[in-house]
């Protein structure tokens, strides 16, 4: 069902591109459905995690439709928002248009760019953040040395993504979730199955919130955590560079 999305390179990058630009317009409103509006409270804690002051820099890579973005610039960082397909950037400008109307001076960019080639130099960011996103590059690994590349010394770097549960009857039960009933959320909302199954075939591949804490230790992070939901299917990776 899941269309075969998980394949190596610059393929897999395509596949992936087509698949949001199909979904972007519902992108937000399947979240909803999916997780029961709780992703929302999980970026809310990403965004604490992130612990931006005002005048600091942040960057949300792969910023989709750009609600994590929002809330780093809403607490006062001068923030950048980087996504590689155009439908969900026209999405979260549209969506700051309306929010600048309530909070007109947020300092808020959004633009187009790859996760693994960040067109910014090295250290120019107090906190950057991805939330589910660092499943979907075609290296994830680069993915996350890039965003420690261009984070600073002792900036924070804070991932959100689908988790693998350790109790194999919760995992078995997640992945059946994942594996027939977001696909359904898909179909009905959004006519799309195919797209919401690639959900479990990329987790599938991904190390979630384990590997990527190994990962940040290797990279020499500092303060490494995780903090898991729902014994979890879900999970933010913290790190100090």
């Amino acid at each position: 069902m899941s269309g075969g999305y998980y394949v190596s390179g610059a393929e897999r990058a395509r596949k992936v591109g087509d698949l949001f630009r199909r979904i972007a317009r519902r992108y937000d409103f399947i979240n909803d459905i999916q997780s029961f509006g709780l992703h929302r409270l999980w970026k809310r804690r990403v965004a604490r995690l992130a612990g931006v002051a005002p005048g600091q820099k942040a960057l949300d890579v792969c910023c989709g439709t750009g609600d994590l973005s929002m809330l780093l610039a809403s607490a006062g960082a001068q923030t950048i928002g980087v996504d590689f397909t155009p439908a969900m950037l026209d999405v979260a400008r549209q969506r700051l248009q309306r929010l600048a109307a309530k909070k007109p001076r947020l300092d808020l960019t959004f633009c187009l760019a790859d996760a693994l080639k960040l067109p910014f130099d090295d250290g120019q960011f107090d906190a950057v953040t991805i939330g589910y996103g660092l499943r979907n590059l075609a290296d994830w690994r680069e993915g996350l040395r890039e965003i420690w590349r261009v984070t600073k010394p002792s900036g924070r770097i804070v991932v959100l993504d689908f988790g693998k549960p350790q109790n194999r009857i919760w995992r078995w039960l997640f992945f059946q979730y994942l594996q027939w009933g977001v696909p359904i959320y898909g179909l009905l909302f959004c006519g799309d199955a195919a797209a919401y199954a690639y959900i479990l075939e990329s987790l599938e591949h991904y190390p979630a919130q384990s590997g990527v804490a190994e990962a940040m230790r290797e990279l020499s992070c500092r303060n490494v955590a995780v903090h898991q939901f729902f014994g979890g299917v879900a999970a933010i990776n913290y790190g100090v560079k």
